[in-house]
């Protein structure tokens, strides 16, 4: 992935050494349909104890797509650097996130008539306070939707190229690419929707409809890679590391090497080969309208 030469985004808050929230918040860890269901929580305590990893580290973290947590923790500012990283992992965070911005302020007037507002990306160390509560590095990467922002502590790379499987620079960049995606949902107005509908369901349904919004961000993030390629940033070995990091991230494999057999109604985010299916289909046709998971009887 060519990334160096490439602007910083100017929507980032490097937090890291800031202090965050501190330790003793009381936002709480995310919990009700907002993030992680009981059901949701046992599968990835099995799949952390197997793996000998936190259980909430798993990729998407516990995505907090509902914008609720518990007891909203208070927004106060904390300290942040002046200016973009300095360290190359905080600038290719910048770069890819500026990425995003561009592809993204081109194609939602396009394909959905309405202006890009770019989220923030927030990069904490340890713990940080979100509009959703406490943010934890266990969590992995989030987006937020009451304060527009993702949040991301770089450590999780290191975790999910040595727990997981999934590492390099591209792969990366699919993660920042799906937490935008997010965004997007939230931005035209599916995200809320969808929160509302899970609100209303059994366990099984609010599984179901969970997993129709994680494959369709991992849907928008094949639509803004198949505009870097057409910019010339990445290549077919970038597109094979996500489509790998997507085969490592399917619930049934997780829940395979946790203990031994899938349970498809506990599927929150999709299977191995869902989750490499709605990314190639975004980044084989660069269409949002080609994402609509919510219309597909089969995903």
């Amino acid at each position: 992935m060519q990334w160096e030469d490439y602007r910083q985004s100017d929507n980032l808050e490097d937090r890291r050494g800031g202090g965050g929230g501190g330790g003793g918040d009381d936002g709480g860890l995310p919990g009700g349909r907002g993030g992680l269901g009981i059901g949701t929580m046992v599968v990835l305590g099995l799949v952390g104890w197997a793996l000998g990893i936190d259980p909430r580290l798993l990729i998407g973290g516990a995505e907090l797509i509902g914008g609720i947590g518990g007891r909203q923790a208070p927004t106060q500012e904390t300290r942040k650097s002046s200016g973009p990283p300095q360290d190359e992992m905080g600038r290719f965070v910048s770069a890819v996130l500026a990425q995003n911005e561009d592809v993204w302020s081109k194609l939602l007037p396009q394909q959905a008539n309405m202006r890009y507002e770019p989220p923030r990306l927030v990069l904490f160390s340890g713990v940080d306070r979100s509009a959703c509560g406490t943010a934890q590095s266990a969590m992995g990467p989030f987006y937020c939707p009451p304060d527009k922002r993702v949040y991301l502590d770089l450590s999780f790379f290191q975790e999910m190229q040595r727990k997981l499987g999934g590492g390099g620079d591209f792969a990366y960049a699919y993660v920042i690419g799906h937490e935008v995606g997010h965004h997007i949902q939230n931005l035209i107005g599916i995200l809320p929707k969808a929160n509302a509908l899970r609100e209303r369901s059994d366990e099984r349904r609010a599984n179901e409809i969970s997993v129709r919004i994680e494959l369709q961000a991992d849907c928008f993030a094949g639509v803004w890679a198949h505009n870097i390629q057409a910019m010339g940033r990445i290549d077919q070995g970038d597109i094979e590391e996500a489509m790998k990091t997507a085969a490592a991230i399917g619930d049934d494999k997780l829940q395979k090497a946790s203990r031994g057999e899938v349970v498809p109604d506990s599927f929150t985010h999709g299977s191995s080969a869902q989750r490499q299916r709605w990314f190639n289909t975004g980044f084989r046709t660069g269409s949002m309208q080609s994402c609509d998971t919510f219309k597909t009887q089969q995903l």
